[in-house]
């Protein structure tokens, strides 16, 4: 018995539709001789009849019957193949595995993942929270698609950067700080104070320490934390300043004040990936560039 092809299910399921060699013939856009020819050809490799030949047209036979719904099956199963293959080469389903670091998790990831995932229903997302060396080694290893980081980034090439984010380094300071009321401050103005300072596994650690030593000091460091939100509670008990992004001083409570630096220490959130990403991770860094550029244009109007 040969291998009945997609070709064959079509002619066969169109005739079962119309019980009429002439109305099929129209609906496959062919003329009516070849879909005779093909339909016989097909019984003759089955090695049974499909139809009984009628004056006026055909009728199925219990074989033709039974074999129906397994016709239509493959048919709807071959088009969802396509489409398959179709979405996944613009993108539009899949799985998309992602990296963040910890500082992403508070507002910049849902102000990304909310859009994307309205945008782009049919694609999976799997999240790790990792730090920025971390998704880097991933993504080299092919067991990240993608990951939020901050820049600059130790060994960036393995990667290609999307800039998303940018930001500015601001000081956090116990309310009874007696700096705590002026509306900006030079960084040397902290020299005599205790750092609480991000861990060395994040970038920010490094940041922080060569624009202290830029101001004329070096930190006297307290603690190291990796949470935005840690640091704050340990400013709140007042073991020392620190150094944040802008952006996390809506996570301070009202007994820690956040003050602006003189002279801003801007800071970069990105987007790492493969040079060879896909169309699933272009979709996701395109997304967030959009939501990047819409608050970028709300706070120049503002």
């Amino acid at each position: 018995m040969h291998a009945v092809d997609l070709r064959q299910l079509r002619y066969f399921s169109a005739l079962a539709d119309t019980l009429n060699f002439h109305r099929a013939a129209e609906q496959l856009h062919m003329s009516q001789p070849p879909l005779t020819v093909a339909i016989r050809k097909l019984e003759e490799d089955l090695g049974t009849a499909l139809f009984v030949r009628e004056p006026r047209g055909v009728r199925l036979t219990a074989a033709g019957e039974a074999a129906l719904p397994s016709a239509r099956a493959a048919l709807a199963a071959a088009d969802a193949f396509r489409d398959s293959v179709r979405q996944g080469a613009a993108g539009l389903c899949g799985r998309l595995t992602i990296g963040f670091i910890g500082s992403a998790i508070g507002q910049l990831l849902p102000r990304i993942i909310s859009p994307f995932r309205a945008a782009f229903p049919l694609v999976e997302l799997t999240l790790a929270e990792m730090n920025s060396v971390q998704i880097v080694a991933a993504i080299a290893a092919r067991r990240l698609d993608l990951g939020l980081v901050r820049l600059p980034l130790m060994d960036g090439s393995l990667v290609e950067i999307a800039v998303i984010e940018r930001d500015a380094l601001a000081v956090a300071l116990p309310a009874q700080d007696p700096l705590a009321g002026h509306a900006t401050l030079p960084l040397s103005a902290l020299s005599g104070h205790r750092f609480i300072i991000y861990s060395p596994v994040s970038v920010l650690n490094a940041t922080i320490r060569l624009a202290c030593q830029s101001a004329g000091f070096t930190p006297r460091i307290a603690q190291e934390a990796v949470q935005v939100q840690t640091i704050l509670s340990l400013v709140e008990a007042g073991l020392g300043v620190a150094l944040i992004p802008a952006r996390s001083a809506r996570f301070a409570t009202e007994h820690v004040r956040i003050v602006a630096l003189d002279q801003p220490i801007p800071i970069e959130m990105g987007l790492a990936h493969a040079a060879d990403a896909g169309p699933l991770v272009r979709n996701f860094v395109a997304a967030a560039r959009a939501v990047y550029d819409i608050d970028t244009l709300s706070q120049t109007e503002k």
